[in-house]
């Protein structure tokens, strides 16, 4: 599946230890972006009964659905540099039993407050997800299968999300919403004993010289010295840094208006009974798996045409964005039921195809010791557009009793984020060696 036989250059290196280790780390790496995603969801597809128990109206649960976000945002910084110095064998596994241990206490809070308190740490514990899956495709893949290796992490989003409704939902209405979230809870501990037990970072084994051939092949010179603050603080230097932080701006706030608001989307605007829109709300995600995985493979195939690591992602964020924002806008404008569906999923999947690109052209234009910092600053990007999206949306929903502003508002967002991948994103490696002389240069004067 990842290795392919017409590239005899890149296969006859792929040693048997190294395909059991990236199938290995995918497979976990999927599983627990599957259980992430679930338990974001527990609280959007609870939404009416948390609401009714809990006394809440509908811009405070706008306001507790974005508690999550900022807090997933702002551990961002952090993470990306923690992964990058400490690696994601042990981030992930904390960052797994930290927000496994919030879901549970979710399960028995009792007013808001307590509710927006174990959300704040379900974001912080979720942080290092993603930015470990990007670090650990860049360890373990060629150049030229990296974008499919990280567009394959980033199907378990979807997948996550596809059967969150009508899984979460039969387990609501079974046994209650406060044991939805404890059994998620529980599932995500278990994850966190697996992925512990089985994941090894290269740099930890003895692998053979043709191994490390493999791995390194194609890549600018090797740094193999933990970041330093200095060069995480660098990374604001560079143009394409704020391309990344804007792009992903946009495609954070289209994701999130749906992630968040698609149930309520269909039962406030199109009158669907909660058990309908437990079925009908997986239909996009669903779809949004084949755009995420494909974007990765688009890419690859890209690099082995000659398109540069860059551009061969560039190019195609740029499109999705655009893709993402004239769905976005139909959804607003059609009146009927299946056309608004339709124009969700299509939006949804042009979305899916830019999730798991932007983390690629993080790696393509970082030096190899800042990749996973790199990918989580655009990753910050993202959720602080994530996170003003539940509580905007639900200001305007309640302010105007319709979704129609805050899908254009939506469309419009992710037009200017177009731009900044466009604009602002260079064609061409961050370039370090300034800041490595002057740190080399300070160093020999003490």
């Amino acid at each position: 599946m990842i290795i392919r036989e017409r590239d005899v250059s890149i296969s006859s290196l792929a040693t048997r230890r190294i395909i059991k280790s990236q199938r290995t780390a995918l497979s976990i790496l999927i599983a627990s972006g599957i259980v992430n995603y679930l338990d974001r969801a527990t609280l959007s597809v609870a939404n009416p009964l948390i609401r009714e128990d809990l006394g809440l109206n509908v811009a405070q649960m706008g306001i507790l659905l974005s508690a999550f976000l900022w807090a997933y945002a702002f551990s961002q910084l952090p993470a990306g540099a923690l992964v990058d110095r400490v690696g994601p064998r042990w981030l992930l596994g904390i960052g797994l039993m930290v927000w496994s241990g919030a879901q549970i206490v979710a399960g028995t809070v009792s007013n808001i407050g307590q509710f927006a308190i174990a959300r704040v740490f379900l974001g912080m514990g979720e942080s290092p997800q993603f930015t470990s899956g990007v670090r650990v495709v860049r360890d373990w893949f060629n150049v030229r299968e990296r974008a499919f290796g990280i567009g394959l992490v980033n199907t378990s989003p979807f997948i996550g999300q596809a059967i969150a409704p009508p899984l979460l939902t039969a387990m609501m209405l079974g046994f209650g919403w406060r044991w939805m979230f404890i059994v998620m809870g529980g599932a995500g501990m278990a994850v966190a004993v697996v992925w512990v037990a089985l994941f090894r970072e290269p740099r930890k084994l003895a692998l053979e010289p043709e191994e490390r051939a493999y791995l390194t092949e194609g890549d600018p010179p090797q740094v193999t010295a933990p970041i330093t603050f200095a060069q995480w603080r660098h990374l604001f230097a560079f143009r394409s840094t704020w391309g990344l932080i804007g792009g992903c701006f946009g495609l954070g706030y289209c994701t999130w208006l749906y992630g968040t608001w698609l149930p309520g989307y269909l039962e406030i605007e199109r009158h669907m009974s909660i058990r309908a829109t437990g079925y009908v709300a997986s239909i996009p995600f669903a779809l949004a798996v084949l755009g995420a995985a494909g974007g990765g493979l688009l890419a690859d195939r890209l690099v082995r045409r000659g398109v540069s690591p860059v551009n061969s992602r560039k190019v195609p964020l740029v499109f999705g964005m655009i893709g993402v924002a004239v769905f976005t806008i139909g959804a607003a404008e059609v009146s009927s039921n299946t056309m608004a569906v339709t124009c969700v999923t299509l939006a949804m999947v042009s979305g899916a195809v830019c999730s798991g690109l932007y983390w690629a052209l993080a790696s393509a234009i970082a030096p190899s010791n800042c990749t996973a910092s790199a990918g989580s600053l655009a990753n910050f990007g993202s959720y602080i557009g994530g996170a003003i999206t539940p509580a905007v949306t639900g200001v305007i929903v309640q302010t105007t009793g319709s979704f129609k502003a805050a899908l254009l508002l939506g469309g419009g967002i992710a037009l200017v984020s177009a731009l900044s991948y466009l604009l602002l994103v260079k064609n061409e490696s961050m370039d370090f060696s300034g800041l490595n002389a002057k740190v080399a240069t300070r160093a020999a004067a003490e």
